[in-house]
């Protein structure tokens, strides 16, 4: 009987190995190994910035594909959360920066950034559609514009520079491959913990929302509060990300959340697909790997450097024309044409 009962408790576990495709375990494999063979600005650069706006846009994700709710604001909450962390903690700029323990500074940044989020969610989820995205571009543009001209608290146009990571631990984490396994942590913390709501009673009211409120509501469940809940935990991994952004760059500044960054994590998001949390780390990737080196080769040709945004937007357009559900879209596609093959239906070879 002992036998059979730790049988039954092994046998979830064993379905969800069971589930998870291979390829998903090749990558993760990879990524662990990755400092073995990758160089530092690899880990630093490509993979560090592609986990963090991978977060950022997760939030997005979160929001539109399964909250049905385009929100342009979640670049301002991570922008929010990295200046916290200048604020409350420390920097370059002695005469703001009030030089708070890392372990007070951080819970307090993700606080308040997820109370901003809950109170733009509120504004944000009485309209719909167009309206909805001009309400959190106009807070976004809202934030970045006092920002830029407050001197008292954000420094202005300046901002702060100097934020370090803390050194937990006795790791310095800005060093290239710390810094990466940092980055990777949070973002397959976020990506199943987003995987995990989705399929909570939480996530599946939510998608019930996105399809028929009025159904919703008339079966019980209050439609406004699951939408406002719903931009409430989007915040947390944007605020993650926000912090870890700026630790990278060790600075903060109006721009980190201007309206281009905006833009661009909407951008990534759709590029990668809506449809499943790993789509907006699909499109940062592709996103920070053009942008790194596209513009190197423009400016070799002769184009100018900034007509990178253009070959940008004609990515962006192009995938958009040919899958609404990004390069995820695209893949699902190709492998419903492979799999609707006459020949590969019946195992033949090709001839």
């Amino acid at each position: 009987m002992a036998d059979i009962s730790v049988e039954r408790s092994r046998a979830p576990w064993r379905q969800w190995f069971e589930r998870v495709p291979p390829a998903y375990w090749v990558v993760g494999v990879l990524l662990l190994i990755m400092p073995a063979f990758a160089g530092e600005f690899v880990l630093f650069q490509i993979f560090g910035w592609t986990f963090i706006l991978g977060m950022i846009s997760l939030s997005l994700m979160f929001l539109a594909g399964y909250g049905g709710m385009v929100s342009l604001v979640q670049m301002t909450v991570a922008g929010l959360a990295g200046y916290l962390v200048a604020i409350f903690g420390e920097s370059a700029i002695t005469e703001i920066s009030l030089g708070w323990s890392w372990y007070l500074v951080i819970p307090l940044a993700l606080v308040i950034a997820a109370i901003f989020a809950t109170l733009t969610g509120w504004l944000a989820v009485r309209t719909e559609g167009i309206y909805t995205i001009m309400i959190t571009l106009a807070i976004a543009s809202a934030f970045f514009y006092f920002t830029r001209q407050n001197y008292t608290i954000f420094n202005g146009f300046s901002g702060f520079n100097g934020v370090l990571p803390p050194e937990v631990f006795n790791v310095d984490w800005r060093n290239p491959t710390a810094f990466y396994y940092l980055t990777l942590f949070w973002a397959g913390f976020w990506y199943f913990v987003v995987l995990y709501v989705s399929r909570s009673p939480m996530g599946l009211a939510l998608q019930g929302v996105r399809d028929n409120p009025r159904r919703m509501a008339a079966l019980g469940y209050d439609v406004t509060l699951h939408r406002v809940a719903a931009y409430t935990f989007a915040a947390f991994p944007a605020a993650t990300g926000g912090i870890l952004l700026t630790w990278q760059s060790a600075q903060i500044s109006p721009g980190t959340a201007g309206t281009g960054p905006v833009i661009d994590i909407l951008v990534i998001a759709v590029i990668g697909g809506l449809r499943h949390p790993i789509g907006p780390f699909v499109g940062s990737i592709v996103y920070v790997i053009l942008k790194t080196f596209a513009i190197d080769i423009l400016v070799t040709l002769g184009a100018g450097g900034e007509r990178f945004q253009l070959l940008i937007g004609l990515g962006f357009l192009l995938i958009v024309f040919w899958s609404p559900d990004g390069i995820l879209g695209l893949w699902e596609k190709l492998r419903e044409s492979r799999a609707r093959d006459p020949l590969r239906v019946r195992g033949g070879d090709s001839p």
